[in-house]
Protein backbone atom coordinates (compact mmCIF):
# COMPACT_ATOMS: atom_id res chain seq x y z
CA UNK A 1 0.00 0.00 0.00
CA UNK A 2 1.39 3.49 -0.98
CA UNK A 3 2.38 5.46 1.97
CA UNK A 4 4.63 8.69 3.01
CA UNK A 5 7.50 9.72 4.95
CA UNK A 6 6.85 12.25 7.56
CA UNK A 7 9.48 12.40 9.20
CA UNK A 8 10.41 15.73 8.58
CA UNK A 9 7.52 17.48 10.27
CA UNK A 10 8.35 16.39 13.78
CA UNK A 11 6.22 19.41 15.84
CA UNK A 12 8.42 20.80 18.60
CA UNK A 13 6.33 21.63 21.77
CA UNK A 14 3.88 23.93 21.59
CA UNK A 15 0.55 24.66 23.69
CA UNK A 16 -1.53 22.37 24.70
CA UNK A 17 -5.39 21.67 25.77
CA UNK A 18 -4.68 20.34 29.36
CA UNK A 19 -7.83 22.40 31.41
CA UNK A 20 -5.82 24.63 33.02
CA UNK A 21 -4.94 27.15 30.88
CA UNK A 22 -7.03 29.20 27.79
CA UNK A 23 -5.76 30.37 24.28
CA UNK A 24 -3.79 33.84 25.02
CA UNK A 25 -1.95 33.72 21.34
CA UNK A 26 -4.24 32.16 19.25
CA UNK A 27 -2.02 30.23 16.33
CA UNK A 28 -3.19 31.10 13.00
CA UNK A 29 -6.22 29.21 11.99
CA UNK A 30 -6.02 26.18 9.87
CA UNK A 31 -8.19 25.48 7.12
CA UNK A 32 -9.70 22.12 8.89
CA UNK A 33 -13.02 20.60 10.00
CA UNK A 34 -12.98 18.66 13.36
CA UNK A 35 -15.78 15.80 13.33
CA UNK A 36 -16.48 14.81 17.31
CA UNK A 37 -19.13 12.06 17.12
CA UNK A 38 -21.03 11.64 19.95
CA UNK A 39 -23.48 9.28 21.90
CA UNK A 40 -23.53 10.59 26.00
CA UNK A 41 -25.69 9.24 28.37
CA UNK A 42 -25.03 11.08 30.93
CA UNK A 43 -23.27 14.84 31.10
CA UNK A 44 -20.32 14.60 33.55
CA UNK A 45 -17.85 15.47 31.44
CA UNK A 46 -19.74 18.07 30.12
CA UNK A 47 -17.64 21.57 31.28
CA UNK A 48 -14.53 19.78 30.50
CA UNK A 49 -15.54 19.22 26.92
CA UNK A 50 -16.90 22.43 26.67
CA UNK A 51 -13.34 23.79 28.02
CA UNK A 52 -11.19 21.94 24.83
CA UNK A 53 -14.03 22.90 22.29
CA UNK A 54 -13.78 26.37 23.36
CA UNK A 55 -10.01 26.03 23.08
CA UNK A 56 -10.17 24.21 19.50
CA UNK A 57 -12.88 26.48 17.92
CA UNK A 58 -10.24 29.49 18.20
CA UNK A 59 -8.24 26.87 15.39
CA UNK A 60 -10.33 24.96 13.53
CA UNK A 61 -13.99 24.51 12.22
CA UNK A 62 -15.69 22.28 14.92
CA UNK A 63 -18.66 20.18 14.18
CA UNK A 64 -20.27 17.89 17.24
CA UNK A 65 -22.54 14.79 15.28
CA UNK A 66 -24.39 14.29 18.50
CA UNK A 67 -26.63 11.23 18.53
CA UNK A 68 -27.14 11.60 22.60
CA UNK A 69 -30.68 11.48 23.48
CA UNK A 70 -33.10 14.22 23.06
CA UNK A 71 -32.79 15.94 26.79
CA UNK A 72 -28.91 16.14 26.93
CA UNK A 73 -29.08 16.81 22.75
CA UNK A 74 -30.83 19.97 23.89
CA UNK A 75 -28.88 20.68 26.91
CA UNK A 76 -25.53 20.12 24.66
CA UNK A 77 -26.70 22.60 22.07
CA UNK A 78 -27.40 25.02 24.54
CA UNK A 79 -23.61 24.72 26.01
CA UNK A 80 -22.40 24.92 22.58
CA UNK A 81 -24.29 27.52 21.01
CA UNK A 82 -22.38 29.71 18.84
CA UNK A 83 -19.07 27.68 19.49
CA UNK A 84 -19.15 24.66 17.39
CA UNK A 85 -21.49 23.50 14.66
CA UNK A 86 -24.20 21.02 16.57
CA UNK A 87 -26.16 18.73 14.74
CA UNK A 88 -27.95 14.70 15.40
CA UNK A 89 -26.75 12.04 12.80
CA UNK A 90 -28.15 12.03 9.66
CA UNK A 91 -31.87 9.93 10.01
CA UNK A 92 -31.74 8.47 6.49
CA UNK A 93 -28.15 6.27 7.75
CA UNK A 94 -28.76 2.85 8.74
CA UNK A 95 -25.89 0.81 10.33
CA UNK A 96 -25.17 -1.56 13.46
CA UNK A 97 -22.65 1.13 14.79
CA UNK A 98 -23.96 4.91 15.26
CA UNK A 99 -19.83 6.07 15.62
CA UNK A 100 -19.57 4.82 11.59
CA UNK A 101 -23.22 7.10 10.96
CA UNK A 102 -21.62 9.88 13.10
CA UNK A 103 -18.74 10.03 11.14
CA UNK A 104 -19.86 9.76 7.69
CA UNK A 105 -22.57 12.50 8.73
CA UNK A 106 -19.38 15.07 9.68
CA UNK A 107 -17.08 14.19 7.22
CA UNK A 108 -20.56 15.02 4.26
CA UNK A 109 -21.09 17.92 6.46
CA UNK A 110 -17.57 19.43 6.89
CA UNK A 111 -16.87 22.67 4.76
CA UNK A 112 -12.75 21.68 4.17
CA UNK A 113 -10.84 19.13 2.56
CA UNK A 114 -8.67 18.38 5.68
CA UNK A 115 -10.84 16.51 8.05
CA UNK A 116 -9.96 15.32 11.68
CA UNK A 117 -12.28 12.68 13.25
CA UNK A 118 -11.60 11.74 16.77
CA UNK A 119 -13.22 10.37 19.66
CA UNK A 120 -14.92 12.98 22.94
CA UNK A 121 -11.85 12.04 24.78
CA UNK A 122 -8.51 13.01 22.46
CA UNK A 123 -7.37 15.99 23.44
CA UNK A 124 -4.81 17.33 20.34
CA UNK A 125 -2.00 20.39 20.29
CA UNK A 126 -1.37 23.27 18.60
CA UNK A 127 1.61 21.06 17.04
CA UNK A 128 -0.67 18.19 16.94
CA UNK A 129 -3.32 19.75 14.53
CA UNK A 130 -0.32 21.93 12.65
CA UNK A 131 1.22 18.15 11.79
CA UNK A 132 -1.98 16.43 10.93
CA UNK A 133 -3.20 19.16 8.23
CA UNK A 134 0.40 19.22 6.85
CA UNK A 135 0.17 15.48 6.09
CA UNK A 136 -2.92 15.22 5.10
CA UNK A 137 -1.03 17.82 1.96
CA UNK A 138 0.43 14.63 1.06
CA UNK A 139 -1.64 11.87 2.38
CA UNK A 140 -5.10 10.36 2.10
CA UNK A 141 -5.26 9.02 5.67
CA UNK A 142 -3.58 10.31 9.02
CA UNK A 143 -2.77 7.87 11.88
CA UNK A 144 -1.39 10.16 14.83
CA UNK A 145 0.02 8.12 18.41
CA UNK A 146 -2.11 8.14 21.59
CA UNK A 147 -0.78 8.26 24.89
CA UNK A 148 -2.89 8.75 27.85
CA UNK A 149 -2.47 11.44 30.44
CA UNK A 150 -3.17 11.39 33.48
CA UNK A 151 -2.11 7.84 33.97
CA UNK A 152 -4.60 5.56 36.43
CA UNK A 153 -4.02 1.77 36.60
CA UNK A 154 -6.01 1.10 34.05
CA UNK A 155 -4.53 3.38 31.81
CA UNK A 156 -1.45 1.97 32.39
CA UNK A 157 -2.19 -1.56 31.38
CA UNK A 158 -3.91 -0.84 28.05
CA UNK A 159 -0.75 0.86 27.34
CA UNK A 160 0.97 -2.30 27.52
CA UNK A 161 -1.02 -3.03 24.12
CA UNK A 162 -0.06 0.36 22.76
CA UNK A 163 3.68 -0.41 23.01
CA UNK A 164 3.50 -3.69 21.83
CA UNK A 165 1.87 -2.52 18.90
CA UNK A 166 4.17 0.45 18.53
CA UNK A 167 7.60 -2.03 18.54
CA UNK A 168 5.30 -4.48 15.58
CA UNK A 169 3.72 -1.93 13.73
CA UNK A 170 1.72 0.99 14.68
CA UNK A 171 -0.75 1.84 16.69
CA UNK A 172 -4.89 1.93 16.65
CA UNK A 173 -5.58 5.61 18.23
CA UNK A 174 -8.64 7.28 18.37
CA UNK A 175 -8.63 9.81 16.01
CA UNK A 176 -7.72 10.08 12.35
CA UNK A 177 -7.66 12.37 9.91
CA UNK A 178 -8.63 11.90 6.08
CA UNK A 179 -9.13 13.83 3.29
CA UNK A 180 -12.69 14.38 2.57
CA UNK A 181 -12.62 14.07 -1.25
CA UNK A 182 -11.01 10.58 -1.23
CA UNK A 183 -13.40 9.76 1.72
CA UNK A 184 -16.55 10.49 -0.23
CA UNK A 185 -14.92 8.90 -3.40
CA UNK A 186 -14.74 5.74 -1.73
CA UNK A 187 -18.40 5.39 -0.67
CA UNK A 188 -17.74 5.94 3.13
CA UNK A 189 -17.18 2.91 4.91
CA UNK A 190 -19.27 -0.04 6.67
CA UNK A 191 -21.75 1.22 9.11
CA UNK A 192 -21.89 -2.94 10.47
CA UNK A 193 -18.43 -3.58 11.58
CA UNK A 194 -17.08 -3.06 14.98
CA UNK A 195 -13.44 -2.41 14.52
CA UNK A 196 -14.81 1.07 12.85
CA UNK A 197 -11.05 2.54 12.59
CA UNK A 198 -9.32 -0.79 11.49
CA UNK A 199 -12.39 -0.27 8.38
CA UNK A 200 -11.54 2.87 7.63
CA UNK A 201 -7.75 2.25 7.46
CA UNK A 202 -8.20 -0.91 4.80
CA UNK A 203 -11.46 1.14 3.05
CA UNK A 204 -8.52 3.73 2.14
CA UNK A 205 -5.85 0.93 1.80
CA UNK A 206 -8.71 -0.77 -0.76
CA UNK A 207 -8.92 2.36 -3.01
CA UNK A 208 -5.15 3.19 -3.38
CA UNK A 209 -5.17 5.81 -0.79
CA UNK A 210 -2.07 6.33 1.00
CA UNK A 211 -1.42 6.48 5.07
CA UNK A 212 1.26 8.50 6.89
CA UNK A 213 1.15 6.76 10.63
CA UNK A 214 3.85 8.69 12.05
CA UNK A 215 5.06 7.35 15.33
CA UNK A 216 6.32 10.87 16.57
CA UNK A 217 3.18 12.79 16.14
CA UNK A 218 1.56 12.15 19.84
CA UNK A 219 -2.04 13.07 21.07
CA UNK A 220 -3.05 12.77 24.49
CA UNK A 221 -5.93 10.98 25.18
CA UNK A 222 -8.26 11.29 28.60
CA UNK A 223 -8.24 7.76 29.85
CA UNK A 224 -11.82 6.49 30.72
CA UNK A 225 -13.58 5.36 34.21
CA UNK A 226 -12.43 2.33 35.05
CA UNK A 227 -15.57 0.47 35.27
CA UNK A 228 -15.78 1.51 31.36
CA UNK A 229 -12.56 0.09 31.09
CA UNK A 230 -13.13 -3.35 32.71
CA UNK A 231 -16.57 -3.16 30.55
CA UNK A 232 -14.43 -3.24 27.18
CA UNK A 233 -12.32 -6.24 27.72
CA UNK A 234 -13.60 -8.80 25.90
CA UNK A 235 -14.89 -6.50 22.86
CA UNK A 236 -11.72 -5.23 22.09
CA UNK A 237 -10.61 -8.52 22.09
CA UNK A 238 -12.84 -9.43 19.34
CA UNK A 239 -11.61 -6.52 17.23
CA UNK A 240 -8.76 -9.64 16.60
CA UNK A 241 -11.09 -11.60 14.59
CA UNK A 242 -9.98 -9.27 12.21
CA UNK A 243 -6.68 -10.11 12.61
CA UNK A 244 -5.84 -13.55 12.12
CA UNK A 245 -2.35 -13.33 13.23
CA UNK A 246 -3.15 -11.36 16.33
CA UNK A 247 -6.12 -13.24 17.22
CA UNK A 248 -3.54 -16.79 16.65
CA UNK A 249 -1.12 -15.22 19.02
CA UNK A 250 -3.79 -14.63 22.22
CA UNK A 251 -5.19 -17.72 21.90
CA UNK A 252 -1.90 -19.15 22.06
CA UNK A 253 -0.83 -17.81 25.20
CA UNK A 254 -3.11 -19.92 27.41
CA UNK A 255 -1.88 -23.13 26.16
CA UNK A 256 1.70 -22.03 26.02
CA UNK A 257 1.14 -20.88 30.25
CA UNK A 258 -0.78 -24.22 30.93
CA UNK A 259 2.27 -25.80 28.88
CA UNK A 260 5.04 -24.21 31.19
CA UNK A 261 3.25 -24.81 34.22
CA UNK A 262 2.38 -28.86 33.60
CA UNK A 263 6.28 -28.84 32.24
CA UNK A 264 7.33 -26.62 36.32
CA UNK A 265 9.40 -25.32 34.03
CA UNK A 266 9.23 -21.36 35.51
CA UNK A 267 12.28 -20.18 33.40
CA UNK A 268 10.08 -20.49 30.04
CA UNK A 269 7.35 -18.23 31.89
CA UNK A 270 9.91 -15.68 33.12
CA UNK A 271 11.57 -15.28 29.81
CA UNK A 272 8.50 -14.78 27.91
CA UNK A 273 7.64 -11.97 30.13
CA UNK A 274 10.97 -10.27 29.98
CA UNK A 275 10.67 -10.57 26.33
CA UNK A 276 7.25 -9.07 26.24
CA UNK A 277 8.46 -6.47 28.22
CA UNK A 278 11.69 -5.83 26.26
CA UNK A 279 9.60 -5.80 23.08
CA UNK A 280 7.31 -3.02 24.52
CA UNK A 281 10.95 -1.68 25.52
CA UNK A 282 11.36 -0.58 21.90
CA UNK A 283 8.33 0.50 21.33
CA UNK A 284 8.28 3.07 24.56
CA UNK A 285 11.80 4.62 23.03
CA UNK A 286 10.41 4.57 19.36
CA UNK A 287 10.44 7.58 17.72
CA UNK A 288 10.90 9.64 20.92
CA UNK A 289 7.84 8.04 22.98
CA UNK A 290 9.86 8.46 26.24
CA UNK A 291 8.68 12.11 26.42
CA UNK A 292 4.96 10.64 26.68
CA UNK A 293 5.65 6.96 27.80
CA UNK A 294 7.24 6.65 31.73
CA UNK A 295 9.43 4.02 31.99
CA UNK A 296 7.01 1.79 33.84
CA UNK A 297 4.62 0.80 31.36
CA UNK A 298 6.71 -1.47 29.57
CA UNK A 299 5.76 -3.52 32.24
CA UNK A 300 2.54 -3.82 31.88
CA UNK A 301 2.88 -5.58 28.45
CA UNK A 302 2.94 -9.59 29.52
CA UNK A 303 0.00 -8.60 31.97
CA UNK A 304 -2.29 -7.14 28.83
CA UNK A 305 -0.51 -9.67 26.83
CA UNK A 306 -2.03 -12.33 29.72
CA UNK A 307 -5.16 -10.45 29.97
CA UNK A 308 -5.67 -10.46 25.90
CA UNK A 309 -4.65 -14.51 25.50
CA UNK A 310 -8.50 -15.47 28.25
CA UNK A 311 -10.53 -12.19 26.33
CA UNK A 312 -9.23 -13.82 22.98
CA UNK A 313 -11.32 -17.11 24.00
CA UNK A 314 -14.13 -15.25 25.35
CA UNK A 315 -14.39 -13.17 22.31
CA UNK A 316 -14.86 -16.54 19.93
CA UNK A 317 -16.98 -17.90 21.95
CA UNK A 318 -19.45 -14.56 21.84
CA UNK A 319 -19.01 -15.07 18.02
CA UNK A 320 -20.02 -18.91 18.08
CA UNK A 321 -22.52 -18.78 21.00
CA UNK A 322 -24.30 -15.22 20.32
CA UNK A 323 -23.48 -14.68 16.69
CA UNK A 324 -21.79 -11.85 17.55
CA UNK A 325 -20.55 -8.98 20.58
CA UNK A 326 -22.98 -6.61 22.64
CA UNK A 327 -22.51 -3.46 21.21
CA UNK A 328 -25.75 -1.17 22.44
CA UNK A 329 -28.86 -2.35 22.03
CA UNK A 330 -27.69 -4.63 19.85
CA UNK A 331 -24.81 -7.64 18.43
CA UNK A 332 -21.66 -7.25 15.76
CA UNK A 333 -21.17 -10.27 14.35
CA UNK A 334 -17.93 -8.54 11.80
CA UNK A 335 -14.95 -6.51 13.48
CA UNK A 336 -13.58 -5.66 10.13
CA UNK A 337 -13.98 -6.51 6.54
CA UNK A 338 -10.71 -7.70 5.09
CA UNK A 339 -8.58 -5.20 2.37
CA UNK A 340 -8.73 -7.91 -0.71
CA UNK A 341 -12.69 -8.15 0.35
CA UNK A 342 -12.92 -4.38 0.05
CA UNK A 343 -10.77 -4.10 -3.11
CA UNK A 344 -13.92 -6.69 -5.06
CA UNK A 345 -16.67 -3.97 -4.41
CA UNK A 346 -17.96 -2.08 -6.56
CA UNK A 347 -16.53 1.68 -6.60
CA UNK A 348 -19.35 4.21 -6.43
CA UNK A 349 -19.10 6.24 -9.41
Amino acid sequence: MPSVNPTNDAPCAARRWDGRHGASTLPARLPMTYVLPLRWHNDTGLAELTGYLRWLAGRVDVLVVDGSAPDLFARHAQAWRGLVRHLPPDPTDRGLNGKVIGVCTGVRAAEHEHVVIADDDVRYDDAGLTAVHRLLGRADLVRPQNYFDPLPWHAWWDTGRTLLNRALGADYPGTLAVRRSTFLAMGEYDPDVLFENLELIRTIRAHDGTEAAPAWLYVRRLPPAATHFRGQRVRQAYDDLAQPARLLTALAVLPALAAAVAARRPALLLGAAAGTVALAELGRRRAGGTRVFPPATALAAPVWLLERGVCGWLAVAQRLLFGGVRYGETRIRRAAHPTHTLQRRPRPH
